[in-house]
């Protein structure tokens, strides 16, 4: 960054960062919705008399609509823009996750579980599409880490939270709850949500600089460009290797999610409201590295003149390998050990993550990020399906974790992969690249 241009971004508002902000706190809320579910494993259990791999089924049902949604998304949100279907979106979980409180059957949790998949479909390619219109590429790390970070803090809060309610209170109060909060961020949303076109009070600096070229690409997207149509993205190579890499990183997310307070109560016999405590560790950690590694330190070194595209794959590439730590909790003996090598995997994973988020902004023009982050959101979801159903299936057959946690050793090898030799530089895709 020139010193003109150093000086530049000191001396502006900062109306962006507070939307970087809001959609922090709009993923914050939607976890807390999804981690009731793994919190209220045993009141489940005890409520409907279901077992581990309908638990595996349950745990994924809102992962179903939310996956098959993506796609459409992205196309609905280069259409239509985050506003309107933001706004449509976070009340539709919120009915939902009110839906799960009062629902009198198994039936019914599963319908409420769909609904909810349905109005969270939009949150992370709308997030993506709205860093990408707010920031300029030089802050889009740490901007897109706030959201980010977010999915990793809510297990931090979250999991005590509703556990404390639950077992104080029971589990639908625990989903009430959730509810409650979903309503304010909905509200909150309405309020403050505008495109930087929509909004009066950005500053004709701040909004010439989101707008200014990127120095390290030289270039910044047209504004006025030819939208590609989905078949033609999921052709592109690029998008191959991210969609794989964000696969990969996923599964192992959405193992730890729903997994992770059973398997240490179950595996490692530790007490319920205490797995509940030791469940933050992780996620604490994967807070951290996501803000300050796969964000702060990255925005950082390529405004001091680092090449952005080497900053960003070293980070996404090294974040993945540290994910494979995920191996050593497969025979680990206590829960120490266990936690230690968890938390290897998922704060790797964490620093990879932002980075991942940030690229359908970089490697694809403005008329198709929505696109783009809907087909990579896509491929990160069946892995989110699958995950809690086939640690189900694994848990019930092999009364064992140890192989539940080998098969996404696997599968991030092959996201390695995939970043190495399919997304290549991060950088605009000539089309059929």
């Amino acid at each position: 960054m020139t010193t003109l241009a150093h000086a530049q971004r000191k001396t502006l508002p900062r109306r962006r960062w507070r939307i970087a902000w809001l959609l922090g706190i709009g993923v914050l809320v939607n976890y807390f919705d999804r981690v009731n579910l793994s919190v209220s494993h045993d009141a489940l259990f005890a409520a409907f008399g279901i077992n581990d791999v309908v638990f595996g089924y349950l745990s994924s049902a809102y992962n179903l609509t939310y996956c098959f949604l993506q796609m459409p998304i992205g196309v609905i949100l280069d259409k239509f823009g985050v506003r309107r279907v933001g706004r449509i979106g976070t009340f539709l979980w919120s009915c939902a996750t009110f839906g799960a409180a009062v629902t009198p059957s198994l039936s019914g949790l599963f319908g409420a579980r769909f609904l909810l998949g349905v109005g969270e479909a939009p949150t992370f390619p709308a997030n993506g599409k709205a860093i990408g219109l707010w920031f300029p590429p030089q802050e889009r790390g740490f901007a897109t880490s706030i959201f980010d970070a977010a999915a990793k803090f809510s297990s931090v809060i979250g999991v005590p939270l509703v556990g404390i309610v639950l077992l104080k209170t029971g589990w639908r109060w625990s989903f009430a709850l959730t509810g409650f909060i979903s309503l304010i961020y909905f509200a909150l949303f309405w309020r403050v949500y505008r495109d930087p076109g929509e909004d009066s009070g950005l500053s004709t600096a701040e909004r010439g600089y989101i707008e200014a070229t990127d120095e390290q690409a030289g270039k910044t997207a047209p504004v006025h460009d030819h939208g590609l149509s989905l078949f033609q993205l999921v052709g592109q190579r690029k998008v191959i290797g991210l969609a794989l890499g964000f696969g990969a990183y996923n599964y192992v997310f959405y193992l730890l999610l729903t997994w992770l307070p059973t398997y240490l109560s179950s595996a490692l016999h530790i007490k319920l409201l205490d797995s509940f405590l030791y469940t933050s560790v992780p996620w604490i950690i994967a807070t951290f590295t996501d803000l300050f590694l796969g964000g702060w330190l990255i925005d950082f070194l390529i405004r001091r003149g680092w090449d952005a595209s080497r900053v960003r794959r070293t980070v996404l590439i090294g974040g993945m390998a540290f994910g494979l730590g995920i191996f050593g909790a497969a025979h680990a003996p206590n829960a120490v050990h266990a936690l230690l090598w968890i938390s290897v995997s998922i704060g790797g994973l964490s620093a990879a993550a932002p980075v991942a988020w940030s690229c359908p902004s970089l490697i694809a023009t403005r008329s198709n990020v929505g696109k783009v982050g809907g087909i990579i959101n896509f491929s990160a979801q069946v892995s989110g399906i699958a995950a809690p159903i086939i640690t189900g299936y694994v848990v019930q057959t092999q009364h064992s974790y140890a192989p539940a946690f080998v098969i996404p050793a696997v599968y991030l090898l092959i996201g390695i992969a995939g970043y190495l030799f399919l997304l290549g530089r991060i950088e605009v895709a000539r089309q059929g690249a």
